[in-house]
């Protein structure tokens, strides 16, 4: 089943590739993942996005919330403070989208994430699939691909069974969480009607879970528009473009991005790291 989004402005490749979401694989073009349970194929056009399933389907209503075609680029980038770190991160990230991810499968993979990076993030969430997912439906030509495990499976798992998946000293971390949301002890769902403070509060009561990944579920799962992820390539930019010659806590980095980002302080974010990371030739990790 194909179709297509027409939007302007959308950098395919960079929103795809710039460390918020961990499912994706290019070959010749194309890029192959999984949304909402479905293989998906997405290509970059002229005019936006054609998209490819391998099942029929009725309403793209999933694909373009997670892609979030929709969304006012232009009117995001218009609030970005006009000093030169932040006009020339987002002049070299043209194009570069937040996704709108599932809750829980945001939050087990940047459980997943701690202290690695994102080739070796993709295959720990590889592995987790594979073993406690299910097969998928795929398109001519693509490789095999599994559902993300569900809260009920991981929950189930043994610690043993997910540090077999490569994850090391998170494999208690994410088993606690899923065992905490099984139980009812935390509600995801919930977290949308809550402000961002209480959401944090939340999310940080599981095992394992800080700021950083906090607020990177806040963000990429729940769509915060001012949730700032501070991991060790935007200290990096914040200290070297912003507090120069300057030893600066992380406290203050956090104080200084809630006033000085505006109200897509998360947008900021990810162009910030994002420039980072390919300025210095590690787009990887």
């Amino acid at each position: 089943m194909r179709t297509s989004f027409t939007v302007k402005n959308y950098d395919l490749a960079a929103t795809l590739a710039c460390g918020q979401a961990f499912r994706w694989r290019e070959e010749n073009g194309a890029w192959d993942g999984v949304v909402e349970g479905r293989w998906v194929r997405l290509r970059q056009t002229p005019d936006g996005i054609a998209a490819e399933t391998a099942r029929d389907v009725a309403d793209w209503n999933w694909l373009e919330t997670y892609l979030q075609t929709r969304f006012d680029l232009a009117a995001a980038l218009a609030t970005f403070p006009t000093d030169a770190p932040m006009t020339t991160a987002a002049h070299a990230c043209r194009g570069l989208r937040l996704l709108r991810q599932e809750p829980w499968e945001c939050l087990a993979s940047f459980i997943c994430s701690s202290n690695k990076q994102i080739v070796q993030i993709k295959q720990i969430i590889e592995h987790l699939c594979q073993r406690f997912g299910h097969p998928l439906p795929v398109g001519v030509g693509a490789r095999p691909a599994w559902s993300f495990p569900t809260v009920e499976r991981m929950a189930a798992a043994s610690e043993a069974e997910l540090r077999a998946c490569k994850m090391g000293f998170r494999a208690p971390y994410l088993l606690a969480t899923a065992q905490a949301i099984q139980k009812g002890e935390i509600s995801l769902e919930r977290l949308y009607q809550m402000p961002l403070a209480e959401a944090r509060a939340e999310l940080l009561k599981f095992h394992g879970v800080g700021r950083k990944i906090a607020d990177c579920v806040l963000l990429f799962g729940y769509g915060f528009p001012t949730a700032f992820p501070v991991d060790v390539w935007v200290m990096k930019a914040l200290r070297q473009l912003y507090f120069p010659r300057r030893h600066v806590k992380l406290k203050r980095l956090h104080r200084f991005s809630e006033t000085h980002f505006g109200p897509f302080a998360g947008y900021a974010q990810q162009y910030l790291f994002h420039y980072m990371r390919t300025r210095s030739g590690q787009s990887d990790g």
